[in-house]
């Protein structure tokens, strides 16, 4: 899996970082006004450019006004610097080097990653001699760039993009870690995320709380099991439902949850046993779905629960009730306080991992395309029937698989279903999401 990276764009208020964000990411994400301060929160976006993709975070502006919001709005700013890969610093080309930018650029001295310098609201050649004094700032050649009309920023892209790529050549015999697993544990505050961390990596790595929000960062280790393999294993923040994220910090603390679902290859989907399935459950499961990671649902304080011997059937049920769009997730029933069936997990994750990088031989593929066919006809519309031709896999985590077709408006979405189930009824695709691609045969 290559690197993930990630882009900071920051500066004073009202340069025009939000605007530069909407033309990077290509859509109207963040909200752009003339008023000064409107963008506190930090947002976050993925892009892409020449076949790279990262992510964007716009930041609030850093400012040395009296505003209630500043000292916020700084915190968030240089916790997104530190978190960045890149860093683009937006300047205005019209007023020259504010005392505001000097403050930015104090930030910036300390930062041990590539800054690009944007000097913004330069809409013609002409005006690109402005750049020259921002010379001052000490941070290399500035970029002349139009936001707005777009100008100059695939330029600064570019270059941001050749630095990705050179960067990752120079460390591509750094791949020791490539052959691990990546893991990360997400859920609701206090399911006992960091109990399974800390009991998967058997160490005390995460403070234990029953306070909520007690992991505010997330928090890395690698561990080795029992049979020799490696692990890297993420322990993220709690994820609470956006109305109820106030702090700056753990707003920081959701992004850091986000981006740990993006790098890994299993996300264990933690539920509390002891209060039930909760409806931010689902919304947090389906973050791991948006992304094609393989997911395994882990029910956490098994042991707290009065049972009997239909308790973890009818809690399956319900699961699955629930969880309609992860009926290929495996359900674990464990206890992180009693260490009860922690031990299963490595194993679990190594299935389900294997599962989502499977490959599938094209002729076996499109035998059980055929097969399947053969029981259930293709549907017609119109007096005009769907025809498939041919299939193959794609892609790997998660597999992806290209149908071609006579006409794809043909492909009626139950009959796409029925294909994805017979696919999953021949091959063991447990644990990860599977795609389908319809293609109309040239």
């Amino acid at each position: 899996m290559s690197k993930k990276y990630t882009i900071a764009i920051v500066g004073r208020p009202n340069v025009g970082k939000s605007t530069l964000f909407n033309r990077i990411v290509g859509v109207r994400k963040a909200i752009v006004d003339d008023l000064s301060g409107v963008t506190r929160d930090r947002l976050y976006e993925k892009a892409e450019w020449n076949g790279v993709k990262f992510s964007v975070i716009d930041t609030g502006g850093i400012s040395s006004s009296d505003d209630v919001f500043v000292n916020e709005i700084k915190e968030q700013a240089e916790l997104a610097i530190a978190e960045a890969d890149a860093i683009i610093f937006v300047v205005d080309g019209h007023n020259g080097i504010t005392q505001d930018d000097q403050l930015v650029a104090k930030v910036l001295y300390q930062s041990q990653h590539p800054i690009y310098l944007a000097v913004n609201h330069l809409d013609n050649i002409e005006q690109h001699d402005l750049i020259f004094d921002f010379y001052a700032l000490g941070l290399g050649d500035p970029y002349p760039i139009s936001a707005v009309h777009g100008i100059g920023v695939g330029d600064m892209l570019d270059s941001i993009i050749k630095d990705f790529k050179e960067n990752e050549d120079t460390n591509a015999s750094d791949s020791d870690d490539e052959d691990q697993i990546r893991i990360a544990i997400i859920g609701r505050p206090n399911v006992g995320k960091s109990s399974i961390f800390n009991a998967l990596i058997k160490q005390n790595r995460s403070i234990i709380s029953n306070i909520e929000g007690t992991t505010r960062d997330a928090i890395d280790a690698q561990f080795v099991d029992d049979q020799g393999r490696v692990f890297t294993i993420t322990d993220t923040a709690g994820i609470r439902k956006s109305g109820k994220i106030i702090e700056s910090t753990e707003k920081y603390s959701v992004l850091r949850a986000q981006m740990a679902i993006e790098s890994a290859d299993v996300i264990l989907v933690v539920i509390d046993a002891s209060t039930g399935i909760q409806e931010q459950d689902k919304h947090i499961a389906g973050l791991a779905t948006e992304e094609g990671r393989a997911v395994i649902i882990v029910v956490n304080k098994w042991d707290a629960v009065e049972k009997d011997n239909y308790s973890m059937q009818q809690f399956t049920d319900s699961i699955r009730e629930e969880f309609k769009f992860l009926d290929y997730a495996p359900i674990m029933f464990v206890s992180a306080k009693s260490s009860q069936r922690i031990d299963k997990i490595p194993d679990m994750v190594v299935a389900v991992d294997n599962n989502h990088k499977m490959r599938i031989q094209s002729s076996i593929l499109n035998q059980t395309i055929l097969d399947a066919i053969a029981v259930h006809p293709t549907p017609t519309r119109n007096g005009k029937r769907l025809r498939v031709y041919y299939a193959t896999e794609v892609a790997v985590a998660p597999p992806t698989f290209a149908i071609f077709v006579n006409d794809p408006k043909l492909m009626h979405f139950s009959y796409q279903r029925y294909l994805e189930n017979q696919i999953r009824e021949n091959f063991d695709f447990a644990g990860t999401p599977i795609r389908l691609r319809i293609r109309a045969r040239k």
